[in-house]
């Protein structure tokens, strides 16, 4: 699953996380191994409840601050949007 992705971490505390990685699953179980970021270290569990493949780094990073400039509802419908089969079923 290497590539560039964009992802959104479901925190312990309901907060979301937004960030960028070459593999997102792998990064998720960084984070929860507390080698993530700062932020979500106090944070944890953290669960990855949405990802987006880029054609490069450069995309990535874009649409990343794209994510991080919507607000929660709207970074909460994008989740659902993506229909993982985790929507509704977490305490978002």
């Amino acid at each position: 699953m290497r590539g560039h992705y964009v992802y959104i971490l479901a925190c312990a505390d309901s907060t979301l996380y937004t960030g960028y990685a070459a593999d997102p699953i792998e990064r998720a179980a960084a984070h929860n191994a507390k080698k993530g970021a700062k932020y979500t270290r106090s944070r944890l569990p953290v669960s990855l409840v949405y990802y987006e493949a880029m054609p490069d780094r450069s995309a990535a990073l874009r649409r990343e601050n794209e994510i991080k400039g919507l607000t929660r509802a709207e970074k909460l419908r994008l989740i659902a949007q993506a229909n993982y089969g985790i929507a509704g079923q977490s305490k978002l």
